[in-house]
């Protein structure tokens, strides 16, 4: 991938976030882009309220449904504490 598909990936990513992100707000919350790996694979840390909810990994399902509809070639969305856990075994 070529820098222009790596900015245009992004720029993709973060319209998808700004789309997401009122609804993640109106709970108190919110999401920020943490990564984007060479395996297409989108590291996202929720915040706020989001971080120690319960259902965070159906919010996390939701934007990942989002992020895959306008960024096409994303294999996954993560959350940051997700890698720390998955690192941790």
């Amino acid at each position: 991938m070529d820098q222009s598909q790596q900015i245009e990936l992004k720029e993709n990513i973060l319209k998808s976030l700004a789309k997401v992100r009122p609804y993640l707000n109106a709970d108190g919350g919110d999401i920020e882009l943490v990564n984007i790996s060479v395996e297409k694979i989108v590291t996202v840390k929720l915040t706020g309220a989001c971080a120690d909810c319960p259902h965070h990994y159906q919010t996390l399902a939701g934007v990942e449904e989002v992020i895959k509809k306008n960024a096409p070639g994303i294999l996954q969305v993560i959350s940051l504490d997700e890698r720390k856990e998955n690192s941790d075994d």
